[in-house]
């Protein structure tokens, strides 16, 4: 057997770089003391999210930064022997992307650009073309940032590539258009949670899922950072809170006795879904 101790963040992140890479720092050790071997960040950890998805300011996006930048050389310094996903806004030359890469001491182990920007997000980002799942000293991974995971093509895609872990990283707010007055009834609340389920139980794979919290402009970030089992099970999570979401797990024993009876991407008929929809409109 063997046991991976995985952590979700959920905590607030600005445009302070200094002030990001302190609280990374600190989410870091935090992690290690709980003996983690995989931390999860939430997207923007490095800048910021946006400030208003409806009409962002083009003059106060977050700070966009290369694959290859100190900054992000100094978070996989941070994460030595562990492996730590974090999310940041990628400087692509004539274009940005909203990014997530995974890292540890040796470097960049794995890079993924969102795919699915929500309407807000055109405005300032390219979109990604593609899901890869890659190899960490914590095991096969593949990472998804916030609006992936509505699309179960996402996570499908990731776990035939072998993907064992899900990394969802999220700058997930409460809906902006329809309030709730409690952030239990909130509509985006209940969703965020419904798909890190539904995510993990239909691939049978462990879903570490982070996201943000507090405030930015007119957002609120719902946090809800959580771990999740490969049956659809919660394992651990922070709820609305700022912290650390933790689960220990043997990942291949879990995942071989979700598959043992029903065995989903094994069971699978290609040949019979529609791939393409055309539809014509007169």
């Amino acid at each position: 057997m063997s046991v991976l101790r995985i952590a979700a963040a959920a905590a607030h992140f600005g445009r302070d770089l200094t002030f990001d890479l302190a609280r990374i720092a600190k989410l870091i050790d935090d992690a290690r003391a709980a003996g983690a071997r995989l931390l999860v960040l939430p997207d923007a950890a490095l800048g910021g999210y946006l400030a208003d998805l409806r009409r962002p300011d083009p003059d106060a996006l977050p700070p966009a930064l290369k694959p290859d930048d100190p900054v992000i050389a100094r978070v996989a310094a941070l994460a030595a022997e562990m492996v730590v996903c974090v999310g940041f806004c990628e400087d692509g030359g004539d274009v940005r992307y909203n990014t997530a890469v995974c890292v540890s001491g040796d470097g960049v182990l794995g890079l993924h650009r969102k795919v699915h920007l929500p309407a807000g997000e055109t405005a300032a980002y390219r979109p990604g073309d593609r899901f890869d799942a890659f190899d960490t000293p914590a095991g096969r991974i593949g990472m998804l940032i916030d609006y992936d995971k509505t699309f179960p093509e996402s996570a499908r895609s990731l776990a035939l590539d072998g993907a064992q872990i899900l990394a969802c990283l999220s700058a997930w707010p409460a809906s902006v258009t329809n309030r709730a007055p409690r952030m239990a009834q909130d509509r985006q609340s209940r969703l965020f949670d419904l798909y890190d389920q539904a995510r993990a139980a239909e691939n049978q794979v462990v879903l570490a899922s982070s996201n943000q919290t507090g405030v930015m402009g007119g957002m609120r970030f719902l946090g809800q950072a959580k771990v999740v089992g490969p049956g659809g099970d919660v394992l651990a999570r922070t709820w609305s809170k700022a912290g650390l979401a933790v689960a220990e797990l043997d990942v291949a024993a879990e995942i071989d006795r979700a598959r043992r009876i029903l065995h989903h991407l094994g069971e699978r008929r290609p040949g019979v879904y529609r791939e393409v929809l055309e539809e014509v409109h007169e």
